[in-house]
């Protein structure tokens, strides 16, 4: 700014200032007034609809997803998309905390005396892309999968197997999430890479004969699922073909 802008900057705004009120009790009385006016229709909504109550918690279902509060959306989404656990730092405390102060720094290395959005260009993008960013991080967040589900496409030459052998892979991928078995063991980008094998491509390794009896008779600290074998074999037999099909080809 060179200094006939500022002098007609200081100029024009001697005379809104002159022309305006003062903040007390003008612009108080507003901001108290929009207060109540909040306050009152928080309470009216509470009365009307009542708190949003959820089924009580129970400590060994293993069908939960966990979801954080709307407003971590964006961040928990951020999670997900970082994978490499060497950046969960980045992901979870790096990015937010420089962000957060590029914005209280904001005052000090934006000088400009422009207000209008079209006058400042960069400040404008940057902002409209923080808040697109934010958004759909926030809806993908929102609307994202289960930790425990199985993420993988299913293969085409299951597809063309059939609608009974295509039942039951997804029979037995249903099975596989809802046994918590991800907990110990990675398939495709979901699950953890210990202390159990990644099964991406265990039918590579093991054929079908040979994960039936890993099933039945693991080594510690799997557990056995030799009860589901007796009690519901159609699910046994349906998680034996989805692991079976488990291969690098696809």
């Amino acid at each position: 700014m060179n200094r006939r802008e500022k002098e007609e900057y200081l100029r024009e705004y001697s005379i809104l200032k002159a022309q305006g009120k003062p903040f007390f009790p003008y612009a108080v009385a507003k901001d108290g007034a929009m207060a109540c006016v909040v306050l009152a229709v928080i309470i009216l909504l509470s009365i009307v609809l009542g708190a949003e109550l959820g089924p009580k918690a129970d400590p060994t279902t293993t069908t939960y997803t966990p979801r954080p509060e709307w407003y971590f959306f964006f961040l928990f989404e951020l999670l997900r998309v970082v994978k490499p656990p060497e950046f969960v730092a980045l992901a979870t405390i790096g990015i937010p905390t420089v962000c957060m102060i590029l914005l209280f720094l904001l005052p000090f290395y934006d000088r400009s005396p422009e207000r209008r959005p079209e006058r400042r260009p960069v400040a404008t993008i940057t902002a409209v892309l923080i808040i697109g960013a934010m958004a759909y991080l926030t809806y993908e967040g929102a609307h994202t999968g289960a930790p425990t589900e199985i993420d993988m496409a299913t293969p085409a030459s299951v597809k063309a197997e059939g609608p009974a052998v295509l039942k039951q892979y997804e029979q037995g991928k249903q099975v596989m999430a809802q046994s918590g078995c991800l907990a110990c063991h990675k398939v495709g980008e979901n699950g953890n890479a210990g202390p159990g094998p990644n099964l991406t491509d265990i039918a590579d390794r093991l054929p079908a004969a040979g994960i039936q009896r890993t099933l039945i008779n693991p080594t510690a600290p799997m557990p056995s699922f030799k009860s589901l074998q007796a009690d519901e074999p159609e699910k046994f037999q349906a998680l034996v073909a989805f692991l079976g099909r488990l291969k690098s080809g696809g």
